[in-house]
């Protein structure tokens, strides 16, 4: 099941559903109250029809403006540089909320004016850091005082007070409440590339550990096999019986480097079945996935603890890549002689396990076969399950091949 959904890799893990949350939260919060409270006032038999037609048209284009920029600034602000917001869109939106502020004040409604133009500041300054955006904040909130004040002012309706503080205090709201969801989902984001970087970076720790006891046996081995080669063949002519001891001096050096180079792939590649399943819970736990786990504690062949290992490992991958599972059960017991292990969780993408390929499922069964085995999965709507079985006494040294 490789290669499928590359989007939707951490479909049931917690932090996808913080960004789903956030994905919908953010601009459905926003143009819900711009729809609530603006629609409400288009809607009022009292208000003349000329300021509602207008009024209706633009409130059209903001919430498509901010539907678009907020999916913008999401898509593509989880860490990485602040993007660019789409051509057209924050004028259009701008523009659409100086219609909604004139044509409310214009009847001196203090408390409906502020709403669109403070929604298109906060959208403006999640695509911009530092300064600019105290800047663009701090500028807003304190004109948004003058535009009511005047107008009540030149109108001498006695709200003052009113129309000259309210609007920078729901401007000052709006754009908090926009810029925090934000800041945690850039937070976010930022956590999981750390994420990534760190499990990269234990790849590559291991691969060093790996060349570096390598490069211990070998070097050892090959400069004595060196040394020797040259001393046989100086005693070749001189000396041939002391040259055929030499040589085999190094034929057993030789095999003693085959041997020990064959100890440290086999504990490189060597897979345990109790460790995967241990690994597997924790990182089901961490991703939110409810996991019930049931082990048999019988002994089994190493052949087949490592082979099931294997399978573990593949499953738990499959498991956290191609679905969004919120439960999860692992079940391994022997029985008459065959070890048995089934992985099941529910949440799965449609996707064809017998697609998958190299280390894969598919790869997989064709060696469990071989060891006498089996390996079937099965894809029933959203239920995914993986069952195999092995002779308990294991294959002979199929984990060293």
């Amino acid at each position: 099941m490789s290669g499928v959904h590359d989007g939707a890799n951490e479909g049931g893990t917690g932090l996808a559903g913080f960004r789903r949350y956030t994905w919908w939260a953010v601009p459905g919060t926003n143009v819900g109250v711009l729809i609530l409270f603006t629609g409400e006032w288009i809607l009022d038999g009292d208000v003349p029809v000329q300021p509602r037609l207008f009024s209706a048209a633009a409130l059209v284009v903001e919430v498509t403006a901010v539907v678009a920029l907020l999916n913008a600034r999401l898509a593509a602000g989880e860490g990485t540089a602040r993007p660019r917001p789409p051509a057209g869109w924050p004028a259009a939106g701008a523009l659409a909320a100086v219609v909604l502020a004139v044509c409310p004040l214009t009847l001196r409604n203090y408390g409906l004016w502020p709403m669109a133009p403070a929604i298109m500041t906060a959208v403006a300054a999640t695509y911009l850091d530092g300064r600019p955006r105290r800047w663009l904040i701090i500028g807003a909130t304190a004109l948004a005082a003058l535009p009511g004040g005047a107008v009540s002012l030149v109108s001498g309706d006695g709200r003052l007070v009113y129309a000259a503080l309210f609007p920078p205090g729901i401007t000052a709201f709006v754009i908090w409440a926009m810029l925090g969801p934000l800041w945690a989902w850039d937070i976010t984001g930022r956590l999981d590339q750390a994420r990534r970087l760190s499990a990269e970076l234990a790849v590559k720790d291991e691969r060093l550990r790996f060349a570096a006891d390598l490069h211990d046996i070998q070097g050892h081995h090959l400069q004595v096999i060196a040394l020797k080669s040259e001393l046989a063949a100086r005693l070749a002519e001189t000396d041939p019986a002391r040259a055929a001891a030499e040589m085999k001096e190094v034929r057993r050096l030789a095999a003693d480097a085959l041997r020990d180079t064959r100890a440290v792939v086999l504990g490189y590649r060597r897979t345990s079945l109790d460790d995967e399943i241990a690994n597997a819970t924790r990182v089901l736990a961490s991703a939110g996935i409810d996991a019930r786990t049931t082990a048999d504690p019988a002994a089994i062949g190493d052949g087949a603890r490592h082979l099931l290992g294997l399978v573990m490992r593949e499953a738990t991958t499959n498991l956290l890549r191609h679905s969004r599972a919120r439960h999860a059960s692992v079940d391994y017991r022997v029985t008459g002689g065959v070890a048995r292990l089934r992985v099941t969780n529910d949440g799965a993408f449609e996707v064809t396990a017998g697609t998958a390929s190299g280390t894969g499922l598919r790869s997989l069964s064709g060696r469990l076969r071989a060891a006498g085995g089996d390996l079937t999965w099965t894809h029933d709507g959203g239920r995914f399950e993986i069952e195999a079985s092995l002779p308990a006494a294991g294959p002979g040294n199929e984990e060293g091949r």
